[in-house]
C-alpha cells in the first residue's frame, strides 16, 4: 500500500507521539508498504537533509512546549499532494490544524482515513484553567474521529470510554518497546556516583514532562518523603518542560538532569531502581513500559498502560486511579523492601519482553487493509447502483 502518515510531532521532538510515529513509519516500511510522512517542519531540518518521502509544512511553536510545533492548516497543499501522490489509506495522528486539513482533503479526494487517539486534550483542560471547556473539547474530538473510517486508541478501557462517549468504529493499537534499547544491561555505577548513590542505594527516578499535567507535584512530593525517611535514597527527574526551573529550585535534593534520548536515556532508566509515575492523563504511556523493560520497579495509578501490563506487588506496583496517598504510600514500602523492590523490577523486564513492535504494527497493518478493502467494496457498489442494471437485448 501506498499510506500517508500525517502528524504534527515526530523525532528528534522528544513525546510518545513522537516516539509511536517513528515506530509506525519504520514498522510499515519494513513491511513493504510506501510510506508518505507529512510533518511540520522542525529547526533540525535546516542543518540535515530532509529524509526521502518527508513532506514539510509550515509551523508554529506550541505554547508552553519549547521545541514543539503545530503545523498550519494547508488544506489545498495536501489537496494537491493527494492528487499527485494519492495514497491508498491516511493514517492522521495528531488533532491539531494540519490533522484536521489532512482529514477534510483527503475526504474531499475521496480517500480513506484512519485517525489516531494518542492525547487527552479534553484532560489537559483542567490543569491550566481550562476545565470549564473539557465537554466542548471532547465533542470536537468526537466530530473529528467520527468523520474517519477508523479511529485507533493504545488500551482496552480507552477503546470502552470513547464507545461510551460516542466515537464509533475505535479499535486497539497498542504499544510496543525497544527492548534492546531499554535494557538492564545498560546500568551505569558511574551515572549512580554521580547521583551520590552507591550499589546498595536506591534510585527513585522520574522520566517525562516536567509539567502540570503529568501530575509533577505527587512525584515531588514522593521524593521528599523518600528523601526523609531513607539515607541512602536519592532522586531523579529526567526531562524538561515548563515547570523546570521552578520546581528545581523548590526541591534541591532532588536532580533535575534534563531531557536525554536514546542510550544515555537508556542508561538513566537502568540506572534507576523504582521509576514514579504520577501522570493522570495518558492514553498509554510509553514510559511504563520502558522503564519496565530498564528493569525497573514501576509505581502507577491503575490505568492505561500500567493497567495493562502491571500485576500489583509481582511486577510493578499499582494505586487507585486518584489516590495520592496510596501512590506515596506504596513508594515507601517499596524503598524499604530493596530486594523485593528488586525482584519486581526483574519480572516487568520478563514482561517488557513479550512487547513486539513488529506485532503491534502487525495490527496496524491488518486494520489499514481492512478500511482501504472496505472503501474499494463501498466505491465499487455506488458506482454500480449510479450505472443501474444492464438492459437485455428484448429490452426487458
Amino acid at each position: 500500500m501506498r499510506i500517508a502518515v500525517v502528524t504534527e510531532t515526530y523525532p528528534p521532538e522528544i513525546n510518545g507521539v513522537a516516539n509511536t510515529m517513528r515506530q509506525l513509519v519504520s514498522g510499515l516500511g519494513e513491511r513493504g508498504h510506501q510510506v508518505l510522512l507529512v510533518r511540520p517542519r522542525q529547526a533540525s531540518d535546516r542543518r540535515a537533509r530532509v529524509p526521502r518521502g518527508h513532506f514539510l509544512v509550515p509551523g508554529l511553536p506550541i505554547p508552553g512546549y519549547r521545541g514543539l510545533r503545530f503545523g498550519l492548516p494547508v488544506y489545498w497543499r495536501l489537496r494537491h499532494l493527494w492528487l499527485r501522490l494519492r495514497p491508498d489509506v491516511l493514517y492522521v495522528a495528531t488533532q491539531g490544524p494540519l490533522g484536521h486539513a489532512a482529514l477534510n482533503a483527503a475526504l474531499g479526494a475521496s480517500i480513506p482515513v484512519i485517525t489516531g487517539f494518542h492525547t487527552q486534550f479534553h484532560q489537559y483542560s483542567r490543569h491550566y484553567g481550562l476545565g470549564l471547556l473539557t465537554r466542548p473539547i471532547v465533542n470536537t474530538l468526537k466530530s473529528f474521529h467520527n468523520r474517519s473510517d477508523a479511529t485507533l486508541v493504545p488500551t482496552t478501557t480507552l477503546r470502552s470510554q470513547l464507545n461510551e462517549a460516542g466515537f464509533r468504529n475505535v479499535h486497539l493499537f497498542s504499544r510496543g518497546v525497544d527492548t534492546e534499547l531499554f535494557d538492564p544491561a545498560r546500568r551505569s555505577d558511574a551515572l549512580r556516583r554521580q547521583w551520590g548513590c552507591g550499589p546498595d542505594g536506591i534510585v527513585a527516578l522520574y522520566v517525562g514532562r516536567i509539567a502540570a499535567e503529568k501530575n509533577i507535584d505527587l512525584a515531588l512530593a514522593t521524593m521528599d518523603a523518600l528523601s526523609a525517611d531513607f539515607d541512602d535514597v536519592r532522586c531523579v527527574l529526567v526531562g524538561d518542560g515548563p515547570e523546570h526551573a521552578r520546581l528545581a529550585r523548590t526541591h534541591p535534593r532532588c536532580r533535575f538532569v534534563g531531557a536525554k534520548v536514546g542510550e544515555e536515556l537508556a542508561a538513566h532508566y537502568a540506572s534507576g531502581d523504582l521509576f514514579l509515575f504520577p501522570s493522570l492523563t495518558e492514553t498509554f504511556g510509553n514510559v511504563v513500559t520502558e522503564a519496565m523493560a530498564s528493569g525497573l520497579a514501576v509505581n502507577a495509578f491503575d490505568y492505561a498502560a500500567a493497567h495493562e501490563h502491571i500485576r500489583h506487588a509481582s511486577n510493578g506496583l499499582l494505586s487507585p486511579f486518584g489516590d495520592n496517598r496510596a501512590f506515596l504510600e506504596q513508594a515507601l514500602a517499596a524503598a524499604a523492601t530493596p530486594q523485593r523492590l528488586r525482584a519486581m523490577g526483574a519480572a516487568a523486564r520478563r514482561t517488557a519482553a513479550s512487547l513486539s513492535w513488529p506485532q503491534v504494527i502487525a495490527t496496524v497493518e491488518e486494520r489499514l487493509m481492512e478500511v482501504l478493502r472496505e472503501s474499494r467494496a463501498t466505491a465499487a457498489e455506488r458506482k454500480l447502483g449510479q450505472s443501474g442494471p444492464t438492459p437485455s437485448r428484448n429490452g426487458a
